[in-house]
């Protein structure tokens, strides 16, 4: 896919945009804080999460992945389109903060941002977050980018070829056939109110699963969340674990969770789902895989080259992207 440079003027920025993770034990609670919205939490709840940091190496591969990620795309960007891009990458919760990345920018003299949140599906909640951030910073400095901001690319064929791969390469790496594995996709859970507001998350994450599990001729698959909160207030579900006990009771033994809703690995990633989730398989007599994450890999550059190729042109209906 062709990315055109010629819109340009050398002067356009890629804001790639990741969640934030704390790089030591002891800035959780500064991390916390800011999840929160500058409200302090309960010092059960930073206990709760710094052990969870612990039992992961204390810090986990964000940070490091999403700067691969950075170099990766500037790089294949400029091959592509021979100049004329710089990319950039901003953290919601954490340093370097979005705010911060895009006062950089317009040191570096961009004129036009294209921001793209790694997170493939929009939510209010997740993706307005984002969209959010990158306003107030662009109002802070006196508006001086055109701003493009991708919503979702949650059907991108790029996207769904590259996790149709990695199914059919995790079912090949199980013992004996792929009959008998259940495949679960997974994203992380928000709380049952987005759908008041006809929020298209959920339609997302089930457009996005049902095009891969096409794409990789699975007989069967479900869904379900993980990750969710603890606000007081009832979040989507059923969790992976809930999902896990009902399919022990159907008589299923091996699981292949894909975790669709997320490209590089995190807390919610190697403690949510490689401790948590497959302690409790193993409980149930279970074995529980997961599918590798996209990261920095090659396919996922490639996805992300177009992915801004889609936001340089006019717009395409997503469902004639996902034929493609």
């Amino acid at each position: 896919m062709t990315v055109r440079s010629e819109r340009t003027g050398g002067s356009t920025g890629i804001l790639l945009m990741a969640y934030g993770s704390p790089e030591h034990p002891d800035q959780v609670e500064e991390y916390f804080t800011h999840i929160r919205g500058g409200r302090a939490p309960d010092a059960g709840a930073v206990a709760s999460l710094r052990r969870r940091y612990e039992m992961v190496g204390g810090r986990t591969p964000l940070l490091r992945i999403t700067e691969e990620v950075r170099a990766a795309l500037e790089s294949a960007l400029r091959a592509e389109a021979g100049g004329g891009y710089r990319v950039y990458a901003g953290m919601k919760h954490w340093h370097p903060f979005i705010a911060d990345v895009m006062q950089t920018m317009k040191e570096d003299g961009v004129e036009h941002v294209i921001a793209v949140a790694l997170a493939p599906h929009y939510s209010r909640i997740s993706i307005g977050g984002y969209r959010s951030a990158v306003d107030a910073a662009h109002a802070q400095l006196g508006s001086p980018f055109r701003v493009t901001f991708v919503d979702s690319w949650h059907l991108q064929p790029r996207f769904l070829d590259l996790v149709a791969a990695q199914v059919r390469s995790s079912h090949a790496a199980f013992d004996g056939g792929p009959e008998d594995i259940v495949t679960v996709f997974t994203a992380h859970s928000l709380p049952v109110r987005i759908r008041d507001w006809n929020d298209p998350y959920e339609r997302q994450l089930l457009e996005s699963s049902e095009a891969v599990a096409t794409r990789a001729g699975l007989a069967d698959w479900r869904f379900a969340w993980q990750s969710a909160g603890h606000t007081g207030e009832p979040w989507l579900g059923p969790d992976i674990l809930e999902k896990l006990d009902q399919l022990r009771a159907e008589g299923v033994r091996r699981v292949l969770q894909v975790p669709i809703g997320f490209v590089s690995e995190h807390l919610e990633i190697l403690y949510d789902i490689d401790i948590e989730a497959r302690e409790h398989a193993a409980a149930l007599g279970m074995t529980l895989a997961r599918t590798a994450l996209p990261n920095a890999t090659p396919a996922f550059v490639r996805t992300l080259v177009a992915v801004v190729a889609d936001a340089e042109r006019p717009s395409v209906p997503a469902a004639e992207l996902a034929r493609a």
